[in-house]
């Protein structure tokens, strides 16, 4: 079954789900996540709408990713030294083990496909 996200150019932060704070905060502020998901989790890879306000924290995801950035302003720095500018537009592919700290300087909102 095709299942489609919403249309991420006129969806409000306030109609996205709150997700909590960040898992593993680096200092203050702490980012809020929000997004959403239509995915059923046991049955397909985790794909949705994902946004974060400013805040620098360690990232978790250990699953190879493929985002596309809508909005915003962020920076990633690689445990392996890379360091990676991402702006609204642009589209990245994320290893699996691609591990290392989320710098946010301007809200960020991405779509995503976890791949499994």
């Amino acid at each position: 079954m095709i299942k489609r996200l919403a249309n991420t150019a006129g969806l409000t932060s306030a109609a996205l789900e709150d997700w909590g704070k960040v898992a593993e905060p680096v200092g203050e502020p702490v980012a809020q996540l929000r997004g959403t998901s239509p995915t059923d989790k046991d049955k397909e890879p985790d794909f949705g709408i994902w946004e974060c306000s400013p805040g620098k924290w360690k990232r978790q995801i250990r699953k190879a990713e493929f985002a596309h950035f809508v909005a915003g302003h962020c920076t990633f720095h690689a445990d392996n030294g890379q360091v990676i500018e991402i702006k609204a537009g642009d589209a990245l592919y994320f290893p699996a083990e691609s591990l290392g700290i989320w710098e946010i300087h301007e809200t960020v909102r991405k779509t995503y496909i976890l791949l499994p």
